[in-house]
């Protein structure tokens, strides 16, 4: 071994066995896949950890361990053989710092903690869902890197289908992303063990042990015993009689004896009837324990125990093991026994298979076991009685061990024959295929029956199909004509398919054979809930059930199947059902849905049991039942039925907080005594009350002075939160409501964690009873610390005639009794005018370019014909002098009216400027690389780019002839348009994207405008103003302020583009913006498959890294395709050349495959590479941000928005884009030249769906945003002098747009009516908060008669420099003549 690592793990072992020594150089220095077969008392955890360890040593550089590399997944079949394997592994890997943790139902562990765990153990149904869930975990099941499978033979049980599921899944990971995962299986001896390998993919030739019988590290004798009486009552009493010989006769011998029963009660009826046997025969004198020093110890444990029996049957030598008895007193009956203070240890098979607890003799009593599925009795499996055995005889002590199985006469020859030929292990996975397809579906691995029939070929079902057929119902004609059992998968998953799209869990189209996921089958894959009983609530649950009702339903579920009803039992239930029931419990003790909804409420009210079986199935229900609230919870919330909602979400925190909700939820709190909680609900003293009360009051109140102090701490405890809304309508069937949420309660670590509590917020209409808009938000301990309020901004609809009002519900995730209320009010709720009709696009003949009647601008066009658009507005723009606003939908060609309209300026003034003014530096940068070729090399007219990277002198601008800028410059330039001369020359105005005046650059835009027809006022030179806009809503508003008469105005409807657009709309469910795009990837490659397989595709992110996440997640897919580079539309060797020059490494793996990355982060030679393969079509898919949709023009035949928010670092929360961005981005799909359609697919937050589907069809209208940068302007308009008085201020204001919006939708400016009134107060208001805040600054002084203004110094530099006024007040009162660098540095930060 390599020195260091083995030997630090390994301490203490001189040498490995055989078997260990055999596999040695396969398991620790190969990456092959394993299966070894050996058995029980093999040390086959010690190849697990030779393994590990081979994993380890490949991520150690220089010396270190990288841990942040790998994980190693070891799934154990029991949650006690877990817990065993936990601490043997985090014993050994200690020296190395390795963090080894227990994932199971018992031991939950945060995101956090998994990331820093290397090594997880774990159950496989955890592993199951951990994995289902692809999103939350993506990260976690990629850097899995060794599964570790243990007791694989369980393949063969109720149990196997998770399993065959877990390695199904594993396996096509491999395969889609290349990765390796190596799997390890261990297993008792098994016959076909062959069949394992093949479904493991072991390579039988290297990685496949098989170990028999005779490497038993200790031999063992087996005796039969068949008991022959037919007489029911007889067999027992000589099962006990055999039993008790045998027990003895190893007693007598010195030995320790394990006797396997096969119920928990019956566990101790054997022990107290052998114990009593013993007492009546005189032996028990054998059985006592030795008295030795430590044994007093083991005494005073056992006494604390709160097992009744334990207590009793401990003093003689006896103790009793099974799953129902408590954790800590399992582990106390184990160190008993291992240190021998138990001769005679009664248990269950769980303890063979849990627990390493080998004793010399074992003895299993009878061979019958219950099965709960069937409710009948059914023999005892084979591998149960091998892992029995396998108990006998301890490798350090005995050299040999001793294993007797009692059973009746006719079963004899069964056990004889199985244990010396054994029959092979099938598959069970048949039974829960429908909940395993339907995880799949919900994972988005398999969306069609081809995807499904191909799953199906990794299951250990498939290997035994073919190698079995006839008992899995396949004739053997049908198996010769269809070897591969292409059609029988086929008709599975369709019988399947036709299942689930019953239960409305997915759909399943079965013409395509397609299947996609719905909202109910994700619900129940996350919270793994079976088939069946999706069925039963699809049967009886509705959005009127009571709390009770609820109960019933959830005591239905499959789940609980195996909860019986027992005879001994049914008194006690009486008891529990009149002491701890508070609602009622239909089908009584009788019943087995009765006796959990008695063990469920018995829980919640912290009722004390006595029978173990009760303890032990109510442990059970409460588990089971809180995860199955939680997904109703889902479903209604989904189904949007607000008071089910609120009813389950309470409904689910009553069964993790075991409280009603009706008790003081101050009980929540384990600091105070349950005394002082009687006291203040009976004196209903209700939270509220005691947080206006002093901490004396209360302490009086209670008659209990000290405790005062403590109780008024919790009340301040308990999360709540004070919300405000406020609402602006948008459309007369749209608002938007902004929601100011803020924390008003004390945090403290102990109680609340470290992280945030978890709200859920939803707005609910109550005359409807239904949900408009829900989502789930965490407030985060430092927002509680420093009391910073959080502000949610979202859309809901609203129908007339206006109901009176809506409430927002805001609810705990985790606290009973915390939850808050806000009403929206819609009394005074004004709505916006209708809009005005779109203008229709006439059926005109397209015009020719001759029409232009220039030779030199024809040839600039590539093409013959305007295309109608461009006809219809022709005259207007290129024959008349009047204001024109255009509105059309993206790619429908306002490029060429902009040119038509500058072309008439070289035409009419050739002396004058035309200024092109567009949002962004990177549209400003398209227009000029082509205008200057076309307008300047062509046309000889000089034009000049004027941006915040390019800033010519003046010459250059004065002898300017076409200016292109942004709003910022142009504002910046025409502030001081009294002494530059060629802001004054300008005669055309041309603003492009001017729908952004409702973004928050908008107020620039705004006062531009105005400020541009104010200028014409004065110097009675008319500037004529162009404006182009994507299809607008209220293009009135817009053409009015723009002084347009009927004759400029035109605005198409949305849907009038040059290429007709198909628009898919998915959404997806998650809290969390980065699982929820990865699990975009997969539709989105489908998306490319269904809609677009050859053409150009366009791919909208949000951010850098998801380029790169996208784009690599879109490779693995194509892995698994034949063609993976089917992308790629030019040689590979033409490629690689190019490969060679670009100088990111992520873009050169993309590359290859045919995928370009766009974004701001690439170098501009890398970047025009991936444009010009692109555009020539030499790659078909272009992953950028979203930046690209405004600044270049490349259409592509789809386009997908993956995702409509992106990170704003401002406020530090993921925004929505702007719906003119969607729009934009939507706009390049379709190209004109090459297609007769476009296509659309939009991937979003599903709580937004409705959302996007209005108003991606109608258009949006566009509000002003000049209020909140109000005072920067009018500082601006008052150092350039054209505001001189407070009345100035006043007319200023109306001739900007806002003024216009104002009258129109008041509601949105917070403004009650339109009366003249009204509105003069709310302008003048305005001033004068305006002013004042300047005054404030420095910026301005107001004169003594209150009205004049005059500017100050502070007010120009601001207004030059383009400083907000808050800034340069700041620098003013922070500037010291002897501030140095770090202060100075320190100022410029706050800016």
């Amino acid at each position: 071994m390599p020195v260091h690592i083995g030997q630090l793990v390994f301490k203490g072992m001189k040498r490995l066995n055989r078997i260990q020594s055999i596999v040695f150089e396969t398991a620790y220095n190969t990456n092959e896949n394993m299966l070894i077969c050996a058995p029980t008392g093999a040390g086959k955890t010690n190849i697990a950890m030779l393994t590990v360890l081979h994993e380890i040593r490949q991520h150690v550089q220089h010396g270190v361990i990288k841990k942040d590399e790998f994980k190693i997944v070891y799934v154990a079949p029991m949650k006690a053989l877990a817990a065993e394997m936990t601490n043997y592994f985090s014993k050994r890997l200690e020296p190395l710092g390795i963090a080894v943790k227990e994932l199971t139902g018992d031991m939950q562990l945060s995101k956090g903690e998994i990331l820093r765990t290397q090594m997880l153990v774990t159950t496989p149904e955890k592993w199951d869902v951990v994995t289902r869930k692809s999103v939350g975990d993506v990260a976690l099941s990629q850097l899995v890197k060794l599964l570790i499978l243990d007791e694989v033979h369980l393949l063969h049980e109720d149990r196997g289908p998770v399993l065959e599921s877990i390695v199904a899944r594993t396996l096509r990971q491999v395969e889609s992303t290349q990765s390796m995962i190596r799997i390890l299986g261990l297993s008792a001896t098994l016959p076909n063990y062959l069949d394992v390998a093949t479904f493991l993919h072991v390579n039988p030739c290297i990685g496949l042990f098989y170990f028999d019988g005779r490497f038993r590290p200790v031999p063992l004798g087996q005796t039969f015993i068949g008991i022959k009486t037919t007489n029911k009552v007889q067999q027992l009493n000589h099962m006990d009689e055999v039993c008790y010989e045998n027990v003895l006769k190893q007693i007598m011998a010195g030995h320790q004896v394990m006797v396997f029963v096969h119920a928990r009660n019956a566990t101790v009826r054997t022990a107290m009837g052998l114990r009593e046997k013993a007492k009546n025969n005189g032996h028990i004198c054998h059985f006592l324990p030795s008295q030795g020093s430590d044994y007093g110890q083991a005494e005073k444990q056992v006494q604390r125990s709160r097992n009744k029996q334990l207590r009793e049957l401990f003093p003689d030598g006896f103790s009793i093991h099974h799953a129902g008895m408590l954790r800590q007193d399992r582990n106390l009956v184990e160190n008993l026994f291992s240190n021998g203070h138990i001769k005679v240890l009664v248990c269950t098979a769980t303890l063979a298979w849990g627990v390493n607890l080998p004793a010399h003799a074992v003895v299993i009593k009878g061979t019958q076991i219950y099965a709960a599925k069937r409710g009948s009795f059914v023999d005892l499996g084979i591998l149960d009685v091998m892992q029995i055995f396998g108990r006998a005889g301890r490798p350090q002590f005995d050299k040999f061990g001793e294993g007797v199985i009692i059973t009746t006469h006719d079963k004899l020859s069964h056990y004889l024959t199985l244990l010396t030929q054994r029959n092979p292990i099938e598959s069970q996975f048949l039974e829960s295929l429908a909940d395993n397809l339907n995880a799949e579906i919900a994972l988005g691995t398999v969306t069609n029956v081809e995807e499904a029939v191909k799953w199906i070929s990794y299951t250990y079902l498939y290997v035994r199909m073919r190698a079995n057929p006839l008992v899995y119902g396949i004739s053997h004609k049908a198996y010769q004509m269809d070897p591969g059992l292409e059609k029988h998968r086929e008709q599975l998953v369709t019988e399947v398919g036709r299942k689930l799209d019953k239960a409305r869990m997915i759909r399943f189209e079965e013409r395509t054979g397609f299947f996609s996921s719905t909202d109910l089958g994700r619900t129940a894959s996350h919270y793994y809930i079976k088939y069946n009983t999706i069925e039963t609530f699809n049967e009886l649950f509705d959005a009127h059930k009571t709390e009770g009702d609820i109960l019933a339903i959830v005591s239905k579920a499959e789940e609980f199947e195996q909860i019986k009803v027992r005879e001994e039992e049914i008194e006690e239930l009486d008891t529990l059902l009149n002491d701890f029931c508070e609602l009622p419990a239909p089908g009584g003790v009788e019943n087995n849905y009765g006796k959990i909804n008695i063990l469920l409420q018995t829980y919640i009210s912290r009722g004390e049991m006595d029978s173990f079986s009760l303890i032990s199935d109510s442990a059970y229900v409460a588990q089971n039942a809180a995860r199955i609230v939680r997904a109703l919870f889902e479903i209604a919330l989904r189904k949007r039925w607000p008071a089910m909602t609120y009813r389950l979400l309470n409904l689910s925190k009553v069964i993790d907080k075991r409280l009603w909700g009706w008790v003081s939820p101050l009980r929540q709190f384990s600091v105070l005594p349950p005394s002082v909680l009687t006291k203040l609900e009976e004196k209903n003293l209700t939270v509220d009350k005691m947080k206006d009360m002093r901490k004396d009051e209360i302490g009086h109140m209670l008659h209990h002075v000290k405790i005062g102090l403590k109780v008024k701490q919790c009340v301040h405890q308990i999360p709540s939160i004070a919300m405000e809304a406020t609402i602006q309508p948008i459309t007369r069937t749209v608002l938007r409501v902004r929601l100011n949420i803020a924390p008003d309660f004390m945090w403290n670590d102990q109680v609340h964690g470290t992280v945030g509590e978890p709200w859920w917020i939803w707005v609910e209409d109550p005359t409807n009873d239904h949900i408009y808009h829900s989502e789930y938000f965490i407030i985060q301990k430092k927002q509680v610390i420093t009391k910073e309020p959080q502000i949610l901004v979202f859309t809901i609809p609203i129908f007339e005639p206006l109901p009176s009002q809506y409430y927002i519900r805001a609810v705990s995730d985790r606290w009973l009794g915390a939850e808050a209320v806000c009403i929206i009010n819609f009394q005074h709720l004004i709505l916006p005018e209708r809009h005005p009709p779109h203008t229709e696009l006439l059926d005109l003949q397209p015009l020719p370019i001759t029409a232009l009647g220039h030779q030199e601008y024809e040839v600039l066009y590539k093409f013959t014909h305007f295309n109608p658009i461009q006809t219809q507005i022709f005259h207007t723009v290129y024959h008349t002098d009047c204001n024109v606003l255009l509105g059309a939908p993206t790619g429908s060609g306002k490029t060429v009216a902009a040119e038509l309209a500058i072309f008439r300026v070289f035409n009419k003034y050739p002396t004058s400027k035309a200024v092109y003014i567009a949002p962004l530096k990177a549209l400003v940068r398209e227009r000029i690389e082509d205008w200057k070729v076309r307008i300047e090399e062509k046309l000889g007219k000089k034009v000049v780019e004027l941006t915040g990277d390019v800033t010519p002198d003046m010459r250059a601008i004065a002898q300017a002839d076409l200016i292109v800028t942004t709003p910022e410059k142009w504002d910046g330039v025409s502030r001081s348009w009294q002494n530059r001369s060629y802001v004054q020359k300008v005669s055309i105005l041309i603003i492009d994207e001017i729908h952004l005046l409702g973004d928050e650059r908008g107020p620039v835009l705004e006062v531009i405008v105005s400020r541009t027809n104010f200028i014409s006022s004065h110097t009675e030179k008319p500037v004529r103003v162009v404006g182009l806009s994507t299809a607008l809503a209220n293009a009135r508003d817009l053409a009015d302020w723009l002084n347009i008469n009927q004759m400029g105005l035109f605005n198409f409807r949305p849907s009038v583009r040059p290429v007709p657009l198909e628009v898919h709309i998915q959404g997806f469910p998650g809290q969390h913006y980065c699982p929820r795009m990865a699990s975009m990837n997969k539709p989105a490659f489908q998306a490319i498959r269904s809609h677009s397989p050859a053409k150009p595709v366009l791919i909208f992110v949000s951010s850098r890294r998801q380029t790169r996440l996208t784009a690599l997640d879109l490779i693995a897919f194509l892995a698994t395709e034949d063609d993976p580079k089917q992308w790629l539309k030019m040689d590979e060797r033409e490629m690689n050349d190019i490969i060679v020059t670009v100088r990111d490494s992520n873009l050169k793996l993309t590359l290859a495959f045919g995928i370009g990355m766009h974004h701001a982060g690439l170098h501009e030679r890398d970047r025009k590479t991936v444009e010009e393969l692109f555009v020539n079509c030499k790659i078909q898919v272009l992953i950028a941000t979203s930046t690209l949709a405004w600044g270049v023009n490349f259409p592509a035949h789809l386009v997908i928005v993956k995702g409509t928010e992106y990170y704003d670092g401002k406020t530090r929360r993921y925004m929505d884009y702007p719906i003119t961005d969607v729009l934009q981005m939507m706009g390049r799909a379709g190209r004109p030249q090459f297609d007769d359609q476009g296509k659309a697919v939009i991937l979003v937050h599903d709580i937004k769906k409705d959302f996007y589907k209005k108003f991606l069809y109608e258009p949006f209208p566009v509000e002003s945003s000049l209020l909140e940068v109000l005072a920067d302007h009018l500082n601006a308009e008052i150092a350039a002098g054209t505001i001189t008085s407070k009345q100035d201020a006043m007319d200023y204001i109306t001739w900007t747009y806002f003024f216009r919006r104002l009258i129109m939708n008041p509601t949105y400016y917070n403004l009650d009516d339109v009366s003249h009134d009204t509105m003069n107060k709310y302008l003048s208001g305005l001033v004068e908060k305006s002013l004042f805040d300047l005054e404030c600054s420095y910026c301005i002084e107001i004169g003594e008669d209150n009205r004049s203004i005059e500017p100050l110094t502070y007010g120009r530099i601001a207004s030059y420099y383009y400083l907000k006024h808050p800034t340069i007040g700041m620098f003013k009162d922070q500037l010291k003549p002897e501030s140095n660098i770090e202060e100075l540095l320190l100022i410029l930060t706050q800016a």
